[in-house]
């Protein structure tokens, strides 16, 4: 008898147990959201305690209108799954220790679709109180008004919720996939209050790492990632600081590892994707700079980067290295670089589709390529007039490179390249390909000797005597025109620009 009197109990209390907790739960998530909230089915046992499972779950963005049939959900939930004591039934508010939910869905409408003020809020009482919600395989997606800017999609691998109060930050831990370059970050800290009315200006705070990120997600270029640093403020703007270490850094151009670290502050607006670099201090190889821009998303194409640099006083093997596919690169010396960055969307590789547009100047220049250091220092004894040691192997001259230059397609064209050493000056236009197989330069050169003085061969500068007062000109000895060339296998070739 008293086991029959507990199965007909039992049966009443699951008979009565759907319904109620149907209606705690569609009306603590009103008084959460203050929104329209629809639920398909809930299924309760109480096998073992108070067992509940949920599907279609819907949450709908705050509307003096009644919810139309085609409106998409604020919240969307696929499944849900939580556990209580018996005793939740009979008191309120129902306490749940842990839920645990797959297939969320977070969509915030474009900010022309948001209410905007005039809304007062209706706190209804709380029926369930929640200490934690478990989040698997979710996304928020942010939808924008604007025509050039796709909606914006965040893949949430795993997020786990808590103390979720309605006029509280929720502290949180999430798991995110960030497709490009392609990697987990992982986050904690707080959320909210959720502003409904104005998503983008719900509070966020906390730290991240971002490791394993494959730069090799990003076409020509390559390399991992590791990040780590805190963020704090709005989600429509989040103040970041952080650094970035990639020990292996390189572009398909060259294909030369370089180690590269960063430290940074920036403003991410995380309803766009748009990111605003105030500050970044970087090191490639041993050489320090600095540097500002802007990454902004393009509606279906991308991001588009520009970015101003400064190197005060950087090494050029280190840039050259990066670059260019030489080995060792072609120069050695110390740089002083400002320059503009810009690299549009699409699918080209990097190195193809950046264009580099600044001005430069080279000191202590040193030629790696014996040829042409041999070269350099022979034209230098030449422009001085110091023939007796003419020779192979002559010591190395000081000598220093200023220019304006554009790297785009692959290639640098100077529209200036003024090199300067001892004796005399060179003054060259031309370009150079980033394989360092092809280049071609043409100009003049300065000289403070004469052509007859340039000549080691007693005899020889007899001849030439009467020609110097025709190659005398703007106050130099001698004025020549040169040009630079390369042969089919990269190695230099002057002569006279004719």
């Amino acid at each position: 008898m008293a086991v029959a009197i507990l199965v007909i109990v039992a049966q009443i209390v699951l008979a009565r147990a759907g319904p109620i907790l149907k209606g705690r739960v569609i009306e603590t998530l009103r008084a959460r959201f203050d929104s329209d909230v629809q639920l398909d089915t809930l299924q309760v046992s109480i096998a073992h305690g108070l067992e509940v499972t949920g599907s279609g779950l819907r949450i709908f963005p705050q509307n003096d209108q009644p919810t139309g049939g085609n409106q998409k959900p604020l919240i969307a939930v696929g499944q849900f799954h939580f556990r209580a004591s018996l005793l939740g039934l009979f008191f309120k508010p129902t306490h749940v220790t842990q839920v645990k939910v797959r297939g969320l869905a977070i969509n915030i409408p474009p900010a022309d679709q948001r209410q905007k003020g005039g809304h007062q809020q209706r706190l209804g009482k709380v029926k369930i109180r929640v200490d934690e919600i478990v989040c698997d395989d979710s996304e928020l997606v942010i939808d924008t008004d604007k025509p050039d800017k796709d909606p914006r999609v965040f893949l949430l691998k795993h997020v786990v919720l808590r103390d979720l109060g309605p006029q509280t930050a929720w502290p949180f831990d999430a798991v995110l996939t960030n497709p490009i370059p392609k990697g987990e970050i992982h986050a904690s800290g707080t959320f909210g209050p959720w502003n409904a009315e104005a998503p983008g200006g719900s509070a966020v705070a906390g730290k991240y790492l971002f490791e394993h990120a494959d730069m090799n997600t990003i076409k020509g270029i390559g390399g991992v990632l590791r990040s780590t640093g805190s963020f704090e403020g709005q989600l429509n703007r989040i103040a970041v600081r952080g650094k970035t270490e990639i020990p292996d850094f390189s572009l398909d151009t060259a294909n030369h590892p370089m180690p590269l670290f960063t430290e940074f502050q920036a403003v991410v607006d995380g309803t766009t994707g748009d990111t605003y670099l105030e500050h970044v201090q970087a090191k490639l190889g041993s050489s320090e700079f600095s540097c500002h821009g802007a990454v902004i998303d393009v509606k279906g194409q991308g991001h588009k980067i520009d970015v101003e640099t400064d190197v005060p006083n950087g090494q050029i093997a280190d840039f050259l290295g990066l670059a260019v596919k030489a080995s060792p690169a072609p120069m050695t010396g110390l740089l002083a670089l400002q320059a503009k960055l810009q690299i549009p969307p699409g699918k080209q590789s990097v190195s193809q589709k950046m264009t580099l547009l600044g001005a430069f100047t080279l000191r202590q220049i040193h030629f790696t390529n014996p040829t042409i250091e041999d070269k350099v220092d022979l034209m230098s004894l030449r422009a001085q007039g110091k023939t007796d040691d003419l020779k192979p192997g002559a010591p190395d001259v000081t000598s220093e490179m200023t220019g304006r230059f554009a790297m785009r397609d692959g290639e640098l064209v100077f529209s200036r390249l003024d090199y300067a050493l001892p004796g005399g000056n060179v003054h060259l236009t031309g370009r150079y390909t980033m394989d360092g197989r092809k280049y071609k330069f043409v100009g003049k050169v300065h000289t403070r000797a004469e052509v007859s003085q340039m000549v080691a061969s007693k005899w020889k500068s007899l001849l030439l005597t009467p020609l110097d007062p025709f190659f005398s000109k703007h106050g130099w000895g001698t004025e020549i025109p040169i040009k630079v060339t390369s042969d089919t296998n990269g190695k230099p070739k002057f002569g006279f620009a004719l």
